[in-house]
């Protein structure tokens, strides 16, 4: 673990790029965590009030991002969200993980019938494009948080048990694991205890890639109406209460659309280095690319 954390720190110096997104995700996911502690108008932020007087302010020292149509500090709302939209990309790549991880596994280490069947299951699936199937999945279920969450990884389960699937199909057949079946192991603890352990590291890189895709896709749904329901300040739903309005105050849209976009790079940059970090071939790769530097 302490070798694995140094290795960590040498790549963040070799790559400044991976740092800045490791500085952008720790800050978001502290402010995700203490945003119900820190609001100065929680009132305005859980969308509980309603005063005509302050409607469309525009950004100034009272209010940083201005105010929204029912006159609730949009700062407040956006900090708020950081909470909800961190929620709903974790979670969907933790559902997603749960999915996709035990039916590939089980597809590519049986094999046979067995694992015929669940790849054209799996095949099914990944017929539909991803953000298609979870409008439709969103629509069937109704808003909510845990609905969007639940539509986005019925979407995306399938790309990582195809993933998983064709790095169990490779290791399934190794020394290492011939021997744990001469040692006696039962099947389900050399699945568990042995193959998964070495086939993780592309799923973990993929994983970190897509928290800052499941957030944009989420706000998607939500913008669309078919996502989380309001009060809840979720960045799209935020994004989405503006629109309408853009041309009179473009600041209800615009901080949480930043928002969005400054969040899902963070991850993006921060996945690169794990990806550098997990992949030995292309890691020694950069180094030797950073040499001729």
């Amino acid at each position: 673990m302490i070798a694995m954390f140094k290795q960590y720190l040498n790549a963040m110096r070799r790559n400044p790029m991976g740092l800045i997104g490791l500085i952008i995700v720790s800050s978001f996911v502290v402010m995700g965590l203490l945003a119900p502690y820190i609001l100065t108008r929680p009132e305005d932020a859980w969308g509980l009030t309603y005063d005509v007087g302050k409607r469309f302010k525009p950004p100034s020292l009272e209010h940083l991002f201005g105010t929204d149509e029912c006159g609730r500090d949009v700062f407040n709302r956006v900090l708020l969200g950081t909470r909800f939209s961190l929620m709903v990309g974790v979670g969907v790549v933790a559902l997603s993980l749960a999915i996709g991880i035990p039916i590939g596994l089980a597809a590519g280490y049986v094999g046979g019938k067995l694992g015929t069947a669940l790849m054209r299951v799996t095949d099914m699936f990944l017929a539909f494009p991803p953000l298609l199937l979870a409008i439709a999945l969103a629509a069937t279920f109704g808003r909510g948080l845990f609905n969007t969450m639940l539509a986005l990884s019925l979407s995306w389960w399938p790309w990582y048990s195809r993933l998983i699937y064709i790095q169990a199909s490779s290791v399934k057949s190794m020394p290492f694991v011939d021997a744990a079946k001469v040692v006696g192991l039962s099947e389900l603890r050399i699945m568990f205890r042995h193959v998964l352990p070495n086939v993780l590291t592309p799923v973990i890189t993929q994983a970190t890639l897509d928290i800052g895709s499941a957030i944009l896709e989420a706000s998607a749904l939500s913008f669309l109406g078919i996502g989380v329901p309001p009060p809840i300040p979720e960045w799209g739903l935020l994004v989405s209460s503006g629109w309408q309005t853009v041309s009179r105050a473009w600041w209800i849209s615009f901080f949480p659309g930043l928002f969005i976009v400054v969040t899902v790079l963070g991850f993006n940059l921060l996945g690169d280095v794990v990806k550098e970090l997990m992949d030995p071939r292309l890691r020694n790769l950069m180094a030797m690319r950073r040499m001729r530097l």
